[in-house]
């Protein structure tokens, strides 16, 4: 090994400063007003709609997971017992580029149903931009953006992080808003309520 070799330390120490970065962004991008809309939107949805494409829907099903210890009915869009989405839905949804086709289309039906539409995105001005009630803008690269510029990691790693810690966030302030304990969570994760 050369010293010219990366180390995972040095990966590491990357990832966790990029995130960082991109979440002390989140702040100035309003972060807390879209938190705010979202938690209002997710507490008074019928039902609760995920939607990510690759690495973003991964993130998502992660969220989709912890919003159904909370108690509410969460579905991963394109599953197979995914029902239809109708009006007092609401839709959260990913996308880097605010711009792939399928995500998008469903976005729009998901508009055209009466759902409540909650975006993040790394493009302000995206066709999925303009669908959402509300949008929160990471800074981050997209997948197409491989110029190093945004973030040294690869594509739209840093995005897909950024909807991980998000969705943790997101998460945990239903949580403590609802006053349920780590304990109540675990039983319910648990199947022992």
């Amino acid at each position: 090994m050369t010293s010219e070799t990366p180390l995972l330390s040095s990966a590491i120490d990357l990832v966790s400063r990029e995130v960082r970065a991109a979440a002390d962004d989140l702040a100035s991008a309003g972060a807390d007003e879209w938190g705010e809309r979202a938690a209002a939107a997710l507490g008074d949805a019928e039902r609760v709609f995920v939607l990510g494409a690759g690495r973003s829907g991964i993130a998502l099903r992660m969220t989709a997971m912890r919003l159904m210890h909370l108690g509410l009915d969460v579905h991963v869009v394109g599953d197979a017992t995914t029902p239809a989405v109708a009006r007092g839905d609401v839709l959260l949804v990913a996308s880097g580029s605010g711009a792939t086709a399928g995500l998008v289309r469903s976005a729009s039906t998901a508009k055209s149903s009466g759902a409540t539409i909650l975006a993040v995105s790394a493009v302000a001005e995206s066709p999925l931009a303009k669908l959402a009630d509300h949008l929160l803008v990471v800074s981050a690269a997209t997948k197409l953006d491989r110029s190093g510029t945004s973030s040294e990691q690869y594509a739209g790693s840093l995005f897909e992080q950024s909807v991980v810690i998000i969705g943790d966030a997101l998460f945990d302030l239903l949580r403590r808003r609802r006053d349920i304990s780590a304990e109540r969570l675990w039983r319910r994760h648990a199947n022992l309520e």
